[in-house]
């Protein structure tokens, strides 16, 4: 049973219990989403990369697992459990049926779209107290979280490599990434990671760096009552080891690319409140040049798939070299 079959099948509505009106098929780097009136039902591409490996049934069913296992952390009451897409014979494919397991689902409750931060900024319509209340949540999480051990000078280093493999990628012949735009960031991230090693390496000694949620973005926050937080990271636990400060100045990098800074500047303030913890300026600076790096590598990652939307992902990969450069010159 190919992809492309499970695929057709989950994009007919009568394929759910449910009996939704619709459904919606939304194509992702690594996996498809099928969206019901009611429900969000995620289906792993059978893909290998250096950073995963989704090539088997059960590692895919055990990725499954783990999302689930993740994202309850800080979305308990979205993430409803894994289902099986099975195969009997005669019967066909079904959703849940008793036959042999051909794929794994994770199936989550879909969430009012209004209700998600990229569309509440886009919108212009996130208030300060909308901020608070979910960073209130995020500081709570990181304050329950277990200290990761791991040495200061490793810690350092792992961004020093990643800076490396940014710049290589981003340098590659084809993307159109101007390299006296490119080298003056890379330059000043490592220049940062040697001269300022000591703020690295603090943030280690003081027991700062836990498991956090991994790809902290505007369009994974939930604004409601209970803010909720979906679409962890959850297939390497590597990444996802990181200081908050690091995590919430992608988030707030993120924002300010979407046209409100402001957000990230009442986050860490509510952050502070919350935790008494109070990141360096310059480091924040830092984590957000580096994200910003970072998204414009993976922006340019998409361009062999996508094809006609190469120039699309070319310009958001400007984009976010453009902010990672205004933040190097901070430093």
């Amino acid at each position: 049973m190919d992809l492309q079959a499970k695929v057709a099948y989950l994009s007919r509505p009568d394929s759910y219990p449910e009996n939704p009106r619709a459904v919606e098929a939304v194509q992702t780097h690594m996996a498809w989403v099928f969206l019901t009136d009611r429900h969000a039902y995620k289906l792993k591409k059978p893909v290998r990369y250096s950073f995963l490996d989704f090539g088997t049934l059960e590692a895919r069913r055990f990725d499954c697992e783990e999302e689930v296992r993740l994202n309850r952390r800080l979305a308990r009451d979205v993430y409803l459990g894994v289902v099986p897409l099975t195969l009997a014979p005669g019967a066909g494919l079904r959703l849940g049926g008793d036959g042999e397991p051909v794929e794994w689902l994770v199936k989550m409750r879909r969430l009012p779209r209004e209700l998600m931060l990229d569309q509440a900024i886009a919108r212009g319509q996130i208030g300060e107290d909308d901020i608070r209340r979910f960073t209130r949540v995020l500081a709570d999480f990181y304050r329950r979280a277990r200290p990761i051990a791991i040495d200061p000078s490793a810690y350092r280093q792992r961004f020093v490599r990643a800076v490396g493999v940014n710049h290589r990628v981003l340098s590659s012949a084809g993307y159109g990434i101007d390299a006296d735009v490119l080298q003056p960031i890379t330059a000043m991230q490592l220049a940062f990671a040697e001269r300022d090693a000591r703020i690295l390496e603090w943030r280690v000694a003081e027991r700062r760096i836990v498991e956090g949620h991994g790809d902290l973005r505007p369009e994974h926050v939930c604004l409601g009552q209970a803010p909720a937080f979906i679409d962890c990271l959850e297939f390497n636990r590597a990444l996802r080891i990181l200081d908050p400060a690091d995590e919430l100045a992608f988030l707030a990098m993120e924002c300010e690319c979407a046209g409100a800074a402001f957000v990230g500047e009442v986050v860490f303030d509510a952050y502070r409140e919350a935790l008494g913890d109070a990141p360096p300026p310059r480091l924040v600076r830092f984590y957000k040049a580096y994200r910003a790096t970072l998204r414009a590598r993976l922006a340019v990652w998409h361009i062999d798939d996508c094809g006609a939307e190469r120039a699309r992902w070319i310009e958001r990969a400007r984009t976010y070299l453009a902010l990672a450069a205004s933040h190097c010159a901070a430093l």
